[in-house]
C-alpha cells in the first residue's frame, strides 16, 4: 500500500494553506515544530488555529515574524535571502533526508523560475515575497507535515487562478503572476480561471505542488483515511477559501492483487544422473505439482549441476519437499512463496479421422495435447505438424 495525499486547489493554493490542510488532516504539530527547530531561523512563531470558511471547519496556519528595528540592515538581510544561502542552510540543517530533499526541490524550482523571469542566475535569486522567513517555514513545514503523515505519493487537482492584476515588490503584475504561470508551464499543470481579481494561487503554493506532485488530475483510486481543510486568510462569500487534502492508501490495480499464492521449492544437485532427474520430474508432476522443471547451473569448484524446481499448492509444501528430497537424495530443500496468474481455460476433445485428441482452449490460444496428436500421427501415417494444425482448426 502506498500512502497518498491528493490536493484539491479549487479555490487556489498557498504555502500556509497547504501546511494548514496537512495539520487539519492529522499531521503532528509537535513533529513539525521539532523538524523546523533544526533550521537556524528564529524570530518567528508558528501557530495553528481552528476557523471556518463558508461554514467548513478548517485550520489556519499563522507565521508571525518578529520584527526588530525596522531600519536596521540586518532586517533587510534577514528577509531577502538569496537561494544560495537557503540551499546551504537546508544542506547543513539536521533534517530527515526526505524533508531536506523535498524542501530543496521546491526552493530550487522556485529560484530557477524566478531567475528566468528576472534574468539572473538561480543562485542569486533574492526571494522577496518568497525568501522571507514565512516562506521557509511554509515550505519546510509542508515537507515536515508530509513526513509526519508518512506520505509517499502526491497528486494534485487543477489549480484555480484569478485574473486582472496583482501588486508585488516589483509593481503591478498580471494575475496570475509570472512565477505562477511559469511553474505551471514547467510541469504542464492543469489550471482554470475564476472570476476573481485576487491572487488566488501564490508562487510558494504552486511551487510546492510543481516540485513535489507525482501527477496532476482527479482524485486517484484510494481508500481514504483522513481529510483536511487549510484556510486562506480571507473568507470569501461565494466559495470556501480552503485547500482540501485527502489522505489515504492507493489501491493497487496491477494483477498482483489477484495473484494466486503458490510455493516454489528448489534443490541444487551435482551428483544425480539425468535419468534420475527426469524420473523426479515425472514423479512430481504425477503427485499433482502445478509444474516441475530443471535448470543447468554451475556450483562450487566449477562443477556442472542442476536445480530441480517444483511449483505446488502452499498447503502441500511438506509432502512435495519430502518427495523432492527423496527423489534427488538432496540434503536440503529451499522454498519461497510466489504468485501465479493462471488464465482460465477449458478442455475439450476433437476427432481427427477417428482419433480423439484433447485440446485446451483459453482466451488467447488453442493448445493441442501433443501426446494425443503424436499417437494419431503415427496411426494415420501423417506428419505430427499436420495433425496439430487440423486439431487446432477443428477446435476453433
Amino acid at each position: 500500500m502506498t500512502r497518498v495525499a491528493w490536493f484539491n486547489c479549487s479555490a487556489g493554493t498557498a504555502g500556509d494553506m497547504t501546511l494548514a490542510a496537512l495539520v487539519d488532516a492529522g499531521a503532528d504539530q509537535l513533529m513539525i515544530g521539532s523538524i523546523l527547530s533544526a533550521l537556524p531561523v528564529d524570530d518567528y512563531a508558528l501557530t495553528f488555529e481552528r476557523t471556518q470558511r463558508c461554514g467548513v471547519a478548517s485550520t489556519r496556519a499563522i507565521v508571525a515574524v518578529h520584527h526588530h528595528d525596522e531600519h536596521s540592515h540586518d532586517h533587510h538581510h534577514e528577509h531577502h535571502r538569496p537561494w544560495r544561502e537557503i540551499d546551504a542552510m537546508l544542506a547543513a540543517a539536521d533534517l530527515p533526508d526526505r524533508v531536506r530533499d523535498r524542501a530543496r526541490s521546491v526552493f530550487s524550482l522556485l529560484a530557477d523560475v524566478e531567475g528566468a523571469i528576472h534574468g539572473v542566475p538561480a543562485a542569486d535569486v533574492e526571494f522577496h515575497e518568497v525568501g522571507s522567513i514565512d516562506a521557509i517555514v511554509d515550505v519546510v513545514g509542508v515537507c515536515a507535515a508530509l513526513e509526519a503523515l508518512n506520505i509517499d505519493r502526491i497528486v494534485a487537482g487543477p489549480i484555480a487562478m484569478g485574473h486582472g492584476s496583482i501588486s508585488s515588490a516589483h509593481g503591478r503584475l498580471p494575475n496570475p503572476g509570472p512565477a505562477v504561470v511559469a511553474l505551471c508551464a514547467r510541469r504542464s499543470i492543469p489550471t482554470f480561471g475564476l472570476d476573481d481579481s485576487r491572487e488566488l494561487s501564490t508562487p510558494t503554493g504552486v511551487a510546492i505542488l510543481a516540485a513535489l506532485a507525482d501527477s496532476f488530475g482527479a482524485m486517484p483510486a484510494m481508500t481514504t483515511s483522513t481529510v483536511g481543510y487549510g484556510a486562506g486568510t480571507a473568507d470569501f462569500e461565494t466559495r470556501a477559501n480552503v485547500v482540501q487534502v485527502v489522505v489515504g492508501e492507493t489501491i493497487d490495480h496491477s494483477p498482483r492483487s489477484y495473484g494466486q499464492p503458490v510455493r516454489l521449492l528448489e534443490v541444487n544437485v551435482d551428483d544425480v544422473t539425468g535419468e534420475v532427474l527426469a524420473h523426479a520430474i515425472t514423479s512430481l508432476m504425477a503427485a499433482g505439482a502445478h509444474d516441475a522443471w530443471i535448470s543447468p547451473i554451475v556450483m562450487k569448484k566449477g562443477r556442472p549441476a542442476h536445480t530441480v524446481h517444483v511449483l505446488c499448492e502452499e498447503v502441500r509444501t511438506g509432502e512435495f519437499a519430502e518427495l523432492l528430497a527423496r527423489e534427488t537424495g538432496s540434503l536440503g530443500v529451499r522454498g519461497s512463496t510466489i504468485e501465479r496468474w493462471p488464465i482460465s481455460r477449458e478442455e475439450s476433445t476433437v476427432d481427427i479421422d477417428g482419433h480423439s485428441i484433447r485440446v485446451k482452449i483459453a482466451a488467447h490460444r488453442v493448445k493441442v495435447e501433443f501426446d494425443d496428436a503424436a499417437r494419431a500421427a503415427i496411426a494415420l501415417g501423417l506428419p505430427v505438424r499436420e495433425v496439430l494444425r487440423r486439431a487446432e482448426e477443428s477446435a476453433r
